[in-house]
């Protein structure tokens, strides 16, 4: 079995990371807003044109991706900060 690494914060260290938390949890919910938003639209387009959006293709890999870095860092999975603090990610191919 491997050793898993022990997370451990100082007090400051905890409140810093609730306000991160709180942050991310915001965007979180907002995310998932612009998920649903993305899902309808590239239906729509789907439904109209046929093809689908690659431009929604792209935003919606990033999305998801940011999502999933999102709940890492809300699950204590992670220590990274995902954006609006680090970089928005970007879709791997």
């Amino acid at each position: 079995m491997s050793e898993e690494k022990q997370l451990t914060y100082p007090a400051t260290g905890l409140g810093t990371r609730l306000l991160y938390m709180l942050l991310f949890i915001i965007c979180y919910n907002i995310a998932e807003i612009v998920v649903v938003a993305v899902v309808i639209f590239q239906f729509l387009h789907l439904l109209i044109f046929r093809e689908h959006n690659e431009n929604l293709l792209k935003f919606g890999a990033e999305l998801s991706r940011y999502i999933y870095l999102v709940l890492q860092f809300l699950s204590f999975n992670s220590d990274d900060k995902p954006f609006p603090v680090g970089d928005w990610p970007k879709r791997a191919d």
